[in-house]
Protein backbone atom coordinates (compact mmCIF):
# COMPACT_ATOMS: atom_id res chain seq x y z
CA UNK A 1 0.00 0.00 0.00
CA UNK A 2 1.54 3.30 -0.78
CA UNK A 3 0.84 6.61 0.56
CA UNK A 4 0.94 5.17 4.24
CA UNK A 5 2.13 9.12 5.14
CA UNK A 6 0.45 10.85 2.47
CA UNK A 7 0.62 14.44 3.28
CA UNK A 8 2.16 14.09 6.72
CA UNK A 9 5.15 16.33 8.09
CA UNK A 10 8.09 14.06 10.32
CA UNK A 11 11.03 15.37 11.99
CA UNK A 12 13.28 13.02 12.11
CA UNK A 13 16.69 13.31 13.96
CA UNK A 14 19.86 11.98 12.97
CA UNK A 15 18.38 11.92 9.80
CA UNK A 16 21.81 12.21 7.69
CA UNK A 17 22.69 8.56 8.00
CA UNK A 18 21.28 4.62 9.11
CA UNK A 19 17.99 4.39 10.88
CA UNK A 20 17.46 8.02 10.52
CA UNK A 21 18.03 8.15 6.54
CA UNK A 22 16.32 5.32 5.86
CA UNK A 23 13.35 6.57 7.86
CA UNK A 24 13.42 9.86 5.69
CA UNK A 25 13.57 8.24 2.41
CA UNK A 26 11.00 6.06 3.37
CA UNK A 27 8.30 8.66 4.58
CA UNK A 28 9.34 10.32 1.92
CA UNK A 29 8.24 7.76 -0.61
CA UNK A 30 5.11 7.12 1.32
CA UNK A 31 3.81 10.83 0.99
CA UNK A 32 5.55 12.53 4.23
CA UNK A 33 7.43 15.66 3.62
CA UNK A 34 10.43 15.77 6.14
CA UNK A 35 12.76 17.90 8.15
CA UNK A 36 16.29 16.57 8.40
CA UNK A 37 17.77 17.31 11.61
CA UNK A 38 21.25 16.08 12.11
CA UNK A 39 24.78 17.59 13.22
CA UNK A 40 26.20 15.98 9.91
CA UNK A 41 25.92 19.10 7.71
CA UNK A 42 26.96 17.22 4.06
CA UNK A 43 25.69 13.76 4.97
CA UNK A 44 22.48 15.86 6.10
CA UNK A 45 21.89 17.86 2.92
CA UNK A 46 22.66 15.05 0.63
CA UNK A 47 19.62 13.24 2.03
CA UNK A 48 17.44 15.81 1.59
CA UNK A 49 18.71 16.59 -1.92
CA UNK A 50 17.88 13.27 -3.03
CA UNK A 51 14.04 13.56 -1.66
CA UNK A 52 13.61 17.02 -3.00
CA UNK A 53 11.42 19.52 -2.57
CA UNK A 54 9.76 17.56 0.27
CA UNK A 55 12.66 17.78 2.35
CA UNK A 56 14.80 20.12 3.94
CA UNK A 57 17.99 19.74 6.27
CA UNK A 58 18.17 21.71 9.45
CA UNK A 59 21.64 21.27 11.17
CA UNK A 60 20.93 20.13 14.67
CA UNK A 61 22.59 19.22 17.88
CA UNK A 62 20.25 17.61 19.54
CA UNK A 63 21.65 18.18 23.15
CA UNK A 64 20.87 21.78 22.39
CA UNK A 65 17.14 22.91 22.76
CA UNK A 66 17.44 25.37 20.58
CA UNK A 67 18.33 23.60 17.96
CA UNK A 68 15.37 21.13 18.40
CA UNK A 69 12.97 23.85 18.91
CA UNK A 70 14.30 25.71 15.23
CA UNK A 71 13.68 22.08 14.03
CA UNK A 72 10.15 21.50 15.34
CA UNK A 73 9.85 25.25 14.05
CA UNK A 74 10.88 24.86 10.67
CA UNK A 75 8.52 22.23 9.79
CA UNK A 76 5.61 24.04 10.51
CA UNK A 77 6.75 27.04 8.73
CA UNK A 78 7.84 25.40 6.06
CA UNK A 79 5.29 22.76 5.56
CA UNK A 80 2.35 23.79 8.09
CA UNK A 81 2.26 21.42 10.68
CA UNK A 82 4.03 18.66 12.57
CA UNK A 83 2.66 14.66 12.27
CA UNK A 84 5.60 13.11 13.12
CA UNK A 85 7.99 13.78 15.53
CA UNK A 86 11.39 10.74 15.87
CA UNK A 87 13.55 10.92 18.17
CA UNK A 88 16.16 8.62 16.69
CA UNK A 89 19.56 10.62 17.15
CA UNK A 90 22.07 8.37 19.01
CA UNK A 91 25.74 7.40 19.72
CA UNK A 92 27.68 4.61 21.34
CA UNK A 93 29.02 7.03 24.04
CA UNK A 94 30.73 6.17 27.04
CA UNK A 95 32.51 2.68 27.00
CA UNK A 96 34.29 0.71 30.03
CA UNK A 97 34.17 -0.06 33.63
CA UNK A 98 31.21 1.50 35.78
CA UNK A 99 34.36 2.65 38.01
CA UNK A 100 36.28 4.04 35.57
CA UNK A 101 33.78 6.37 32.73
CA UNK A 102 34.92 9.92 33.20
CA UNK A 103 31.51 12.18 34.39
CA UNK A 104 32.02 14.15 31.30
CA UNK A 105 31.69 11.37 29.41
CA UNK A 106 28.48 10.35 30.94
CA UNK A 107 27.14 13.90 30.95
CA UNK A 108 28.06 14.36 27.35
CA UNK A 109 26.25 10.27 25.99
CA UNK A 110 23.06 10.98 28.27
CA UNK A 111 22.98 15.02 26.91
CA UNK A 112 22.74 12.92 23.02
CA UNK A 113 20.52 9.95 23.67
CA UNK A 114 18.06 11.41 26.71
CA UNK A 115 18.39 15.26 26.78
CA UNK A 116 17.73 14.82 23.32
CA UNK A 117 14.45 12.44 23.31
CA UNK A 118 13.31 14.99 26.28
CA UNK A 119 13.41 17.65 23.76
CA UNK A 120 11.93 16.50 21.33
CA UNK A 121 9.18 15.56 22.79
CA UNK A 122 8.66 18.70 24.72
CA UNK A 123 8.62 20.72 21.22
CA UNK A 124 6.78 18.14 19.27
CA UNK A 125 4.53 18.35 22.22
CA UNK A 126 3.74 21.95 22.16
CA UNK A 127 2.37 21.73 18.47
CA UNK A 128 0.97 18.71 18.76
CA UNK A 129 -1.52 19.63 22.11
CA UNK A 130 -2.14 22.86 19.60
CA UNK A 131 -2.80 20.51 16.89
CA UNK A 132 -5.00 17.51 18.34
CA UNK A 133 -2.90 15.14 16.69
CA UNK A 134 0.60 13.76 16.05
CA UNK A 135 2.95 10.64 16.78
CA UNK A 136 6.29 10.83 19.01
CA UNK A 137 8.86 8.12 18.28
CA UNK A 138 11.48 7.36 19.66
CA UNK A 139 14.58 4.91 19.31
CA UNK A 140 15.42 2.84 22.01
CA UNK A 141 17.49 -0.34 22.35
CA UNK A 142 17.54 -4.06 23.20
CA UNK A 143 20.18 -2.48 25.62
CA UNK A 144 17.23 -0.90 27.74
CA UNK A 145 15.36 -4.23 27.77
CA UNK A 146 18.04 -6.83 28.71
CA UNK A 147 21.23 -6.25 30.48
CA UNK A 148 24.84 -6.85 29.25
CA UNK A 149 24.08 -6.27 26.16
CA UNK A 150 25.34 -1.78 25.77
CA UNK A 151 27.71 0.12 27.66
CA UNK A 152 26.35 1.39 30.70
CA UNK A 153 25.62 5.19 29.96
CA UNK A 154 24.05 4.00 26.88
CA UNK A 155 22.08 1.28 28.75
CA UNK A 156 20.39 3.41 31.12
CA UNK A 157 19.30 6.32 28.54
CA UNK A 158 17.93 3.69 26.63
CA UNK A 159 15.85 2.40 29.30
CA UNK A 160 14.63 5.64 30.48
CA UNK A 161 13.49 6.33 26.81
CA UNK A 162 11.00 3.27 27.20
CA UNK A 163 9.62 5.00 30.70
CA UNK A 164 9.71 8.70 29.82
CA UNK A 165 7.56 6.90 26.25
CA UNK A 166 5.15 6.00 28.80
CA UNK A 167 4.96 8.21 30.86
CA UNK A 168 4.61 11.03 28.31
CA UNK A 169 1.47 8.93 26.13
CA UNK A 170 -0.09 8.57 29.07
CA UNK A 171 -0.13 12.62 29.37
CA UNK A 172 -0.84 13.79 25.82
CA UNK A 173 -3.48 10.81 25.08
CA UNK A 174 -6.12 13.13 25.80
CA UNK A 175 -5.03 15.46 23.43
CA UNK A 176 -5.03 12.56 20.39
CA UNK A 177 -1.23 12.53 20.58
CA UNK A 178 0.40 9.00 20.02
CA UNK A 179 3.78 7.83 21.78
CA UNK A 180 5.69 5.10 20.95
CA UNK A 181 9.29 3.32 21.25
CA UNK A 182 11.18 1.10 18.62
CA UNK A 183 13.71 -1.12 20.06
CA UNK A 184 16.57 -1.93 17.46
CA UNK A 185 18.38 -5.34 17.84
CA UNK A 186 21.75 -5.96 16.09
CA UNK A 187 21.86 -3.78 12.64
CA UNK A 188 23.69 -3.06 10.44
CA UNK A 189 24.63 0.64 10.42
CA UNK A 190 27.69 2.74 10.14
CA UNK A 191 27.29 3.18 14.31
CA UNK A 192 27.50 -0.62 14.22
CA UNK A 193 30.38 -1.52 11.64
CA UNK A 194 32.06 1.16 13.94
CA UNK A 195 32.14 -1.14 16.54
CA UNK A 196 32.10 -4.82 14.90
CA UNK A 197 34.54 -4.75 12.32
CA UNK A 198 36.39 -0.91 13.13
CA UNK A 199 34.93 0.55 10.21
CA UNK A 200 32.26 2.80 10.25
CA UNK A 201 32.34 2.91 6.01
CA UNK A 202 32.10 -0.95 6.07
CA UNK A 203 28.05 -1.39 6.80
CA UNK A 204 28.03 -4.41 4.21
CA UNK A 205 31.18 -6.32 5.90
CA UNK A 206 29.37 -5.56 9.39
CA UNK A 207 25.99 -6.75 7.70
CA UNK A 208 27.76 -10.05 6.79
CA UNK A 209 28.86 -10.63 10.35
CA UNK A 210 25.77 -9.95 11.77
CA UNK A 211 24.23 -12.90 9.35
CA UNK A 212 26.34 -15.06 9.99
CA UNK A 213 27.26 -14.78 13.88
CA UNK A 214 24.58 -12.14 15.65
CA UNK A 215 21.20 -12.77 14.64
CA UNK A 216 18.73 -15.46 15.45
CA UNK A 217 17.09 -15.52 12.10
CA UNK A 218 19.17 -17.60 10.01
CA UNK A 219 20.74 -15.87 6.89
CA UNK A 220 19.31 -12.40 8.07
CA UNK A 221 21.10 -9.10 9.48
CA UNK A 222 19.08 -6.75 10.99
CA UNK A 223 19.34 -3.44 8.45
CA UNK A 224 18.66 0.38 9.25
CA UNK A 225 15.60 -0.21 6.46
CA UNK A 226 13.90 -2.45 9.49
CA UNK A 227 13.61 0.56 11.38
CA UNK A 228 12.61 2.66 8.66
CA UNK A 229 9.42 0.44 8.13
CA UNK A 230 8.89 -0.03 11.84
CA UNK A 231 8.59 4.10 12.59
CA UNK A 232 6.42 3.87 9.38
CA UNK A 233 3.74 2.00 10.48
CA UNK A 234 3.83 3.69 13.82
CA UNK A 235 3.17 7.31 12.40
CA UNK A 236 0.71 5.82 9.89
CA UNK A 237 -2.69 5.44 10.73
CA UNK A 238 -2.68 2.07 10.49
CA UNK A 239 -1.66 2.31 14.12
CA UNK A 240 -4.00 4.63 15.15
CA UNK A 241 -4.65 2.92 18.10
CA UNK A 242 -1.57 1.85 19.06
CA UNK A 243 0.41 4.08 22.15
CA UNK A 244 2.93 4.08 25.16
CA UNK A 245 4.54 0.90 23.63
CA UNK A 246 7.75 -0.16 22.62
CA UNK A 247 7.75 -2.18 18.77
CA UNK A 248 11.09 -4.67 19.21
CA UNK A 249 12.52 -5.55 15.86
CA UNK A 250 15.38 -7.21 17.05
CA UNK A 251 14.79 -11.17 15.48
CA UNK A 252 13.92 -12.62 18.48
CA UNK A 253 17.04 -12.00 20.63
CA UNK A 254 15.05 -10.53 23.61
CA UNK A 255 12.66 -13.57 23.45
CA UNK A 256 15.94 -15.50 24.70
CA UNK A 257 16.84 -17.00 20.87
CA UNK A 258 20.40 -17.95 20.62
CA UNK A 259 22.54 -15.75 17.63
CA UNK A 260 23.40 -17.92 15.23
CA UNK A 261 21.91 -21.21 17.22
CA UNK A 262 21.89 -24.55 15.59
CA UNK A 263 18.59 -26.04 14.16
CA UNK A 264 17.36 -27.95 17.58
CA UNK A 265 20.05 -26.61 19.45
CA UNK A 266 19.14 -25.90 22.89
CA UNK A 267 18.17 -27.76 26.40
CA UNK A 268 14.64 -27.92 25.44
CA UNK A 269 15.03 -28.54 21.34
CA UNK A 270 15.15 -32.04 21.21
CA UNK A 271 11.79 -34.58 22.21
CA UNK A 272 12.25 -36.17 25.53
CA UNK A 273 9.84 -37.96 27.85
CA UNK A 274 7.30 -35.77 29.91
CA UNK A 275 9.50 -34.47 32.88
CA UNK A 276 7.02 -34.89 36.18
CA UNK A 277 9.49 -34.04 38.59
CA UNK A 278 13.10 -35.09 39.87
CA UNK A 279 13.64 -38.85 38.35
CA UNK A 280 10.16 -39.09 36.57
CA UNK A 281 9.16 -38.81 33.36
CA UNK A 282 5.76 -39.82 31.30
CA UNK A 283 2.68 -39.80 32.21
CA UNK A 284 2.57 -43.82 33.23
Amino acid sequence: MAGRVQGKVAVITGGASGFGAATARLMAAEGASVVVADLQDGPGRQVAEEIGTAAVFVRTDVSVEDDVATAVDTAVGRFGRLDVMFNNAGIVGAVGPIDEIPLEEYEFTMGVLLRSVFLGMKHAARVMKAQESGVILSTSSIAGVMGGLGPHVYTAAKSAILGLTRNVAAELGPWGVRVAAIVPGNHATAMTADVSVGDHTAVERAAEVFRERKTPLRGRAGVAEDIAQAALWLASDDAGFVSGTALVVDGGLTTGSREAAERGQGTFGARKPLIRQAGLRGIG
